[in-house]
């Protein structure tokens, strides 16, 4: 059994046991969290079903599991010929979750 879900713009496939990782701050280390935005939901005996653009009364439920930074990004500016050269960096933050079931 797995499901696609679609979190902050991305499509994440999802089964029950594994882990995830979704962009932004999802709650405290611990806590259960519901995602509703599920798109297809594939069951054990085959059956696939496909939402439009969600499927009804399909939720994922997962527990965070603690907060994970992704690769620093360097951002490099530069105007030619005006001697302008800026540079800045960010790390974004992600947000770790165990799948504990899929609801259909």
């Amino acid at each position: 059994m797995y499901a696609i879900i679609q979190s902050t713009g991305r499509q994440l496939r999802v089964a029950p046991g594994g882990y995830a990782t979704i962009d932004g701050r999802a709650g405290d280390p611990g806590a259960e969290l519901t995602l509703d935005t599920v798109l297809l939901v594939e069951k054990d005996g085959g059956e696939v079903l496909a939402g439009a653009p969600y499927v009804a009364n399909a939720r994922v439920v997962a527990v965070v599991e603690g907060e994970t930074r992704g690769p620093k990004i360097r951002v490099f500016k530069k105007k030619r010929r005006k001697g302008m050269r800026r540079t800045k960096g960010h790390r974004a933050v992600y947000t770790r979750v165990k799948i504990k079931e899929i609801l259909v």
